[in-house]
């Protein structure tokens, strides 16, 4: 019967897979980090609770896609909790950490960047929904929405406890990672493999989105006139596209590729030299998101900017904004049928005195 080590400090598991938690953590290169991880981590406070605070102000924003928006941003405000608490308990200090402050400070990471991931596949699968069916929001209650969001969490939840619940090393140290010393390699590869296939499904989810606008686009151009049709080009709608599936691969594919690296116990990958700066990475898509899915919105940025000005002028929040809606999918009144907007973040359809502004432009 193999021996349990529950009673160990940090130390004594970092040594026995040969961790360094010191040197990479001293002069340079910690100041370098440590600000950097600072002024991400006050961005995504302030950034995501003003996104939070405009949701709830705005009733322009009390449907399903805006509450999962809002339920985003709560998740990287999670995220930036969780990485505060990792800087004042890494470095040097890890050695120092008992087993269930270590199994704490990862599980909070963990529960906060899977809940950005399934929030965000959430939010794909909304898209979807609401594109296909021609709908300016989807069909979900209030209720549905409510009992989604708590999935959200309670599957965040459960992926950041599952070490502590026995998926672990501290049983058999042999299967012990070297990114994580009481984490098992066979969940790392569990965890890595899982996140990537959701990413795998987010893009297919996309790229479904974005072929169905380009189809409906070379359908209707020949019933549009050529500024319209030049206006709504499927390049545009690439470009947004590729801006959600970019800044996600860029941010999250490295630090899940070295996961499933360690998980593999490839012990010539280097891992060592680059998983806090990965890190750092995938913290950076906590960042983006607040620009991605709500400063590209234009009633969510001015309602936002209304909130910093701590102006108590309500009546702009009913004029209309200068700027073309983000919006995806439009259906007009008149025999030219449905056009295709420049937008694809927020999938809604025009309505006749949109159209009838449109068409005085």
């Amino acid at each position: 019967m193999n021996e349990c080590y529950y009673d160990k400090r940090m130390d004594f598991f970092y040594n026995k897979t040969n961790t360094d938690t010191v040197d990479e953590w001293t002069g340079p290169k910690l100041i370098v980090v440590l600000c950097f991880g600072t002024f991400c981590c006050l961005f995504i406070f302030i950034s995501n609770s003003l996104v939070i605070a405009a949701v709830v102000k705005n009733k322009r924003f009390h449907f399903p896609f805006y509450y999962l928006l809002a339920n985003l941003a709560a998740a990287d405000f999670f995220a930036g909790i969780a990485y505060v608490f990792l800087m004042f308990n890494t470095g040097p200090v890890s050695k120092t950490l008992t087993v269930n402050r270590w199994f704490l400070r990862q599980g909070l990471l963990d529960t906060s960047l899977t809940a950005s991931l399934v929030n965000l596949l959430v939010i794909a699968v909304e898209r979807y929904m609401s594109i296909m069916r021609m709908k300016i929001h989807s069909n979900l209650t209030k209720k549905r929405v409510t009992f989604l969001i708590i999935s959200i969490w309670a599957i965040a939840i459960f992926m950041g406890a599952v070490p502590t619940l026995g998926w672990n090393c501290l049983c058999d140290i042999t299967a012990c990672s070297s990114l994580a010393p009481i984490y098992s390699r066979s969940y790392l590869v569990f965890w890595s493999i899982l996140n990537l296939v959701v990413f795998f499904i987010m893009v297919v989810v996309y790229i479904r989105i974005y072929m169905y606008v380009q189809r409906k686009t070379n359908v209707l151009s020949s019933h549009t006139s050529g500024s319209i049709s030049r206006r709504r080009t499927p390049v545009k709608l690439m470009k947004t596209v590729m801006t959600l599936l970019g800044a996600f691969v860029v941010c999250w594919t490295p630090g899940l590729v070295v996961l499933l690296l360690d998980g593999l116990n490839c012990t010539y990958c280097g891992i060592q030299n680059v998983k806090r700066w990965f890190l750092l990475l995938a913290l950076m898509n906590s960042v983006m998101n607040p620009v991605i899915y709500s400063y590209k919105d234009d009633e969510m940025w001015s309602t936002m900017k209304r909130m910093i000005c701590c102006s108590s002028e309500d009546k702009s929040q009913d004029r209309r904004s200068s700027r073309i809606p983000s919006t995806v999918l439009c259906r007009s009144t008149d025999t030219s049928g449905q056009y295709i907007e420049d937008g694809i973040i927020q999938g809604t359809i025009c309505g006749k005195g949109d159209l009838g502004d449109k068409g005085n432009s």
